[in-house]
C-alpha cells in the first residue's frame, strides 16, 4: 500500500498561517486527505518545538506520531547573505531525527537570527555554513533547498539566486542529495537542465492552512522511517520513492512573467520583447520560472530524464466539485459534497489518483467523476500564474458551463 509523505509545511507561529494549522487540525486534515506523514515544520520555533514534544510520542524508526497519523521533525529557514557582488535570499528545509538533535541544531542557529521572531526564522548565514552547522549537529540531519526556482528566496530565483548549486553550496554540494521543485514548476521542467541530474526531485505542499496540506506530495512503495527517507533521496530510489503529486505547474503563483499591478503576464519569450519591462508602465518584470528555467536548460522541453522520479498532475479535488457544481470552493455545498465524496471512497488523494472510473461513476454525481477523469488524463485550461498571482485551472470549457447555465433555467 502507497506511502504518502508531505514534507514542508508550516505552523500557526509562521507568517500568513492559519491559527488551525496546530498537530491536532494537522492530523485531521492529513486523514481526510489520505496523507501518512506529514513534517512538522518550524521546529526551529522555541514554542512550537514545546508543542510538539508534548503532542507527540516517538516511533523506533525516527518517525513520530499523532494519533493515526506520522511525522517527520521538519523546519524551513531563510538564509539571507552576500555573495559574488549580491545579496541573496535563499529558503532550505531542514529534516531532523530526533528531538535531540532538533534542539542542538537550534541552538546552533540561534546565533545567527531571532528563532522566536517567526516560524521561518531570518538567518543572517550563507547557505552553505547552514549545511555545515546542520551537519555538525547530527550527521543523521540534512537540507534540501526549497521551492528552487520562485523568483523570491530560492536557490535558482530571478531575483536573489544562483546559476548552479555549486556558487550556493561551494563544498557542501555533495551533502545536498534533494531538490523541491516548488508549485510553480514539475519534474519535466528541471529535467531540462541537466546538472540537475543527480538530485533527487521532491514535491510538498508548503501548506499554510490545512485545507491546502498534500497540493503536493511524495508517494513511497511502503512505510519507511526517517534513516530510509534519506538513504531514497540520496540514491533516487525508483523502487522505493515511485513519484510525486504536483500542481499543473501554470497554476503557480510565479509561473510566468508579470507585473501584478498592471495585470500584465508575459511568456518568457514576450518579456525578452520587452525588454522585461511592464509594456504598460515601464517597470521591471516579475520574472517567473519558467523564464528562469528555459534561461538555465540545455535540453528540449520534451526530454524526459530516464532516471527521474515519474510524477503526476492533480487538481484539489475541492476545486474540482466547485468547478462541476458552479459554486465557490469555500462555500456550504462543495464542502459538504467533498466531506461526503472523501468518507465514502477512502481520502481524497485515492480518490483523484487510485479509486478505477468506473466505481467513481457509480459512487458520486456523473460531472464530478467526469472532473477528476480529464484531471487524471491532463485535459485542463489553464490561465497561467505570474508575480504572486495563482493561475486558473478550467476543467470544464465555457460552453459546457454555458449550457449548464441554460439548463439550470427550466
Amino acid at each position: 500500500m502507497a506511502f504518502i509523505a508531505d514534507f514542508h509545511i508550516h505552523s500557526k507561529y509562521s507568517r500568513a498561517t492559519a491559527k488551525d494549522m496546530d498537530i491536532p487540525h494537522l492530523d485531521k486534515m492529513a486523514r481526510i486527505k489520505g496523507i501518512d506523514l506529514v513534517g512538522t515544520g518550524d521546529f526551529t520555533h522555541p514554542l512550537w518545538l514545546n508543542e510538539l514534544k508534548e503532542a507527540l510520542t516517538s516511533e523506533e524508526d525516527g518517525l513520530y506520531r499523532f494519533s493515526d497519523t506520522l511525522f517527520i521533525l521538519t523546519a524551513e529557514v531563510s538564509n539571507i547573505f552576500y555573495k559574488d557582488g549580491a545579496t541573496r535570499k535563499i529558503h532550505n528545509v531542514i529534516f531532523a531525527p530526533s528531538f535531540e538533535a532538533v534542539e542542538k541544531i537550534n541552538k546552533k542557529l540561534a546565533r545567527f537570527g531571532d528563532l522566536y521572531s517567526d516560524g521561518r526564522p531570518i538567518l543572517k548565514m550563507e547557505a552553505m555554513n547552514l549545511v555545515e552547522v546542520v551537519l555538525g549537529a547530527s550527521e543523521e540531519a540534512f537540507v534540501v533547498p526549497a521551492h528552487i526556482w520562485t523568483p523570491w528566496f530560492s536557490l535558482f530565483g530571478a531575483n536573489s539566486g544562483f546559476d548552479s548549486i555549486e556558487e550556493c553550496f561551494g563544498e557542501y554540494t555533495r551533502y545536498i542529495y534533494a531538490l523541491e521543485t516548488g508549485l510553480s514548476s514539475d519534474p519535466e521542467m528541471n529535467w531540462r537542465v541537466s546538472s540537475l541530474d543527480r538530485f533527487t526531485l521532491i514535491s510538498n505542499s508548503d501548506a499554510h492552512s490545512p485545507s491546502r496540506l498534500g497540493r503536493e506530495a511524495n508517494v513511497f512503495s511502503h512505510r519507511i522511517g526517517y534513516k530510509d527517507i534519506k538513504e531514497v533521496l540520496r540514491k533516487g530510489d525508483k523502487k522505493r520513492f515511485l513519484y510525486t503529486i504536483e500542481f499543473f505547474p501554470q497554476e503557480g503563483k510565479y509561473h510566468y512573467d508579470g507585473h501584478r499591478q498592471c495585470g500584465i503576464s508575459l511568456s518568457p519569450k514576450e518579456s525578452k520583447n520587452y525588454k522585461n519591462l511592464c509594456p504598460k508602465c515601464g517597470q521591471k518584470l516579475t520574472i517567473g520560472v519558467m523564464h528562469r528555467v528555459e534561461t538555465l536548460a540545455d535540453r528540449e522541453k520534451s526530454f524526459a530524464s530516464p532516471q527521474g522520479i515519474p510524477f503526476k498532475h492533480l487538481v484539489p479535488l475541492a476545486e474540482i466539485i466547485a468547478e462541476a457544481l458552479g459554486q465557490g470552493v469555500d462555500t456550504k455545498a462543495v464542502q459538504e459534497r467533498y466531506r461526503a465524496v472523501t468518507q465514502r471512497l477512502g481520502g481524497e488523494l485515492k480518490v483523484l489518483l487510485e479509486v478505477p472510473k468506473e466505481e467513481l461513476f457509480r459512487s458520486i454525481p456523473p460531472k464530478i467523476a467526469q472532473g477528476i477523469m480529464r484531471v487524471r488524463e491532463g485535459k485542463v485550461e489553464i490561465k497561467c500564474g505570474y508575480d504572486g498571482v495563482y493561475g486558473e485551472v478550467s476543467i470544464f470549457g465555457k460552453e459546457e458551463k454555458e449550457e449548464q447555465k441554460q439548463l439550470e433555467l427550466f
